[in-house]
């Protein structure tokens, strides 16, 4: 079978009907395969479920490695050696172990291997096209959003050691420190920073108050930081896929057209 045929087959969204029906299959085979996760007991039918995942997830990692070299510059060897390490293939094969073990339960080293499973739905960004632009943004704007991460870790840091030095109430229920460890205020400041307020832990002195209150408004700017970057960085992406994509529509339509027509 011609290796080209294949690869336009598992890469997703080609236009033909073989590698619409193939992504159809894929997607349904993560479903079946996330199905199990969202129960606590394991119903005889999920063995199937995994089974038959498991088995469309093998078949793609095969079919991906022996096509490598058509989504890669470097020489056909290095690209066969070199896809077993990348991200996403990785993420397939950790995701292919509890199959391994349901086939094989003597293969204990995957005994673990059930949490793996979840891995099985990061696959979804190959089919869904709007998660694909997302991971795509973030990629080309991760320099960015590793300062603003560094940002935040810092503003968390400082906020913490302020807190755990400043608050020092005593807990009337439990007779301790409200902050008794360093970890205590920076799992405060985290919460306050990303205003998720679990309120588990809250400082009670007008001090305490006073630095939580300006933690929060400079928690709400930081915050906001890599929303407005993603956001932006998806507009510019999606203007780019309409562009691309109405491009590729006109040039289909008038090579239907005759030469003669007009």
């Amino acid at each position: 079978m011609n290796r080209r045929w294949i690869y336009d087959l598992v890469e997703p969204r080609r236009d033909s009907v073989f590698s619409r029906t193939y992504d159809g299959m894929m997607l349904i085979a993560i479903i079946m395969g996330t199905i199990p996760l969202l129960f606590r007991e394991q119903y005889p039918v999920f063995w199937y479920f995994d089974v038959i995942s498991g088995s469309f997830y093998i078949v793609d990692y095969i079919l991906r490695w022996i096509t490598s070299d058509f989504r890669s510059d470097r020489p056909k060897w290095q690209s066969f050696l070199r896809y077993p390490f990348t991200p996403m293939a990785i993420l397939d094969l950790l995701s292919i172990l509890p199959t391994l073990r349901m086939l094989a339960p003597a293969y204990k080293l995957t005994k673990i291997s059930r949490l793996f499973k979840i891995f099985r739905f990061v696959k979804i960004v190959y089919y869904v096209e709007p998660l694909e632009i997302f991971i795509t943004v973030v990629k080309k704007q991760r320099h960015m959003l590793f300062a603003v991460m560094l940002l935040a870790f810092f503003d968390i840091f400082i906020t913490a050691i302020i807190m755990f030095q400043s608050e020092e109430e005593i807990d009337p229920v439990t007779g301790k420190y409200i902050f008794g460890t360093f970890f205590d205020a920076f799992y405060w400041a985290a919460c306050t920073l990303t205003t998720v307020g679990y309120g588990d832990i809250c400082p009670v002195s007008e001090v305490g108050r006073s630095i939580s209150i300006i933690s929060s408004l400079l928690g709400i700017a930081i915050i906001a930081l890599p929303s407005s970057i993603i956001t932006a960085g998806y507009m510019h992406e999606l203007s780019k896929h309409v562009k691309t994509t109405a491009n590729k529509d006109g040039e289909s339509g008038n090579s239907s057209e005759s030469p003669n027509d007009g």
